[in-house]
């Protein structure tokens, strides 16, 4: 599916698109986008693993399915862009960069977690990366991310700012505000919707009155597109045209239709889908199968990508191994790292 424009006004981002929807990718692109996407998804397994086993307490929101939006995204961005997002946030953590020893260890509440342990799933930043969470609160990377942006007009930088949330957030009366103020400012933000069409657990055809959500920035003057989130090249494509006109001219609406195989967390059941209805997406829209379908056919030859399966195993099986050797923080610390008013 190529992007689609939502907004007259956003006609001309897309006209400056090269043919085929963006330049041809190169070995090396194709490899990395590769390793990325298996990073996260072998990444999000293990934690599966982890919490199974009582290792990881509380919340825990997975990214399986939906690797190929935040690693067709981060490629079209540079290190001082800012990234902020909500809660189904490690694959996030992974495509920027951050170290699945540091990721893994803040799941299972160790000191050498990013948040020292503190924070959990949901809660970990890396201000040398340029992430700023990592939020639980529904909506607020629209609102938190606003002001990045604004903090990045006022300072005349021109880094941009890419606000993800979900199509169930999509509805939050913060994120209409958000728009309102991002195209009253015309501020550099990109908000992500990620619309892996079931929310907590409701369709978007059951919850939101217009079903394409990109759609929802029109009354505001925002531009929208509406792409194939399941296909990393097609969103790299798409996020080079959005991020050119967020830098330059202001928000955009990124519309990523994607699909998550697991439940909205660990503890969701996911029955209101049906298991052929999964089994169907993996067999056939698969992010990382289709990527890897795409290289053997630019004649990347299957021994290089044993070899980035192995590392990538043995990268995930380290980062457990730190994780659960690391010690859980001192009760003195309970206290610390406390923003008092």
């Amino acid at each position: 599916m190529r992007a689609r424009m939502a907004t007259k006004s956003a006609k001309s981002v897309r006209d400056t698109a090269p043919p085929n929807g963006g330049a041809e990718p190169t070995r090396d692109e194709l490899v990395r986008y590769y390793r990325d996407m298996l990073l996260i998804r072998r990444f999000e397994e293990r934690a599966g693993q982890l919490y199974g086993m009582g290792l990881i307490g509380g919340f825990c929101h997975l990214y399986i399915g939906q690797e190929a939006v935040v690693v067709g995204l981060q490629a079209a961005i540079t290190p001082d862009d800012m990234v902020i997002t909500s809660y189904r946030d490690h694959g996030h953590m992974l495509a920027i960069g951050m170290d699945p020893k540091g990721v893994m260890a803040e799941l299972t509440g160790r000191v050498g977690g990013y948040s020292r342990g503190k924070g959990g799933s949901m809660h970990m930043f890396s201000r040398e990366k340029n992430f700023f969470g990592g939020h639980g609160i529904v909506g607020t990377p629209s609102s938190l991310g606003l002001g990045l942006a604004f903090a990045q007009r006022y300072r005349e930088t021109k880094n941009v700012v890419l606000a993800y949330f979900g199509d169930g957030a999509a509805n939050q009366g913060q994120v209409a505000e958000s728009f309102n103020m991002a195209q009253l400012w015309k501020l550099p933000i990109l908000f992500v919707i990620e619309n892996n069409q079931y929310a907590m657990g409701t369709s978007v055809a059951r919850s939101s009155a217009q079903t394409q959500l990109s759609k929802r920035g029109e009354s505001f003057g925002i531009p929208g597109m509406q792409v194939d989130g399941m296909d990393v090249l097609t969103v790299k494509a798409a996020a080079d045209q959005a991020v050119a006109h967020a830098r330059d001219t202001g928000p955009m609406i990124l519309e990523m239709m994607t699909y998550r195989y697991r439940g909205h967390s660990m503890s969701d059941p996911a029955k209101y889908r049906t298991r052929e209805e999964v089994d169907k997406m993996k067999a056939e829209r698969d992010p990382i199968d289709h990527l890897r379908e795409r290289m053997m056919r630019a004649g990347i030859e299957e021994a290089t990508l044993k070899i980035i399966d192995r590392e990538t195993k043995d990268r995930i099986a380290e980062a457990a191994e730190f994780a659960q050797a690391s010690p859980e923080p001192d009760p003195a610390q309970l206290y610390t790292d406390v923003l008092v008013a």
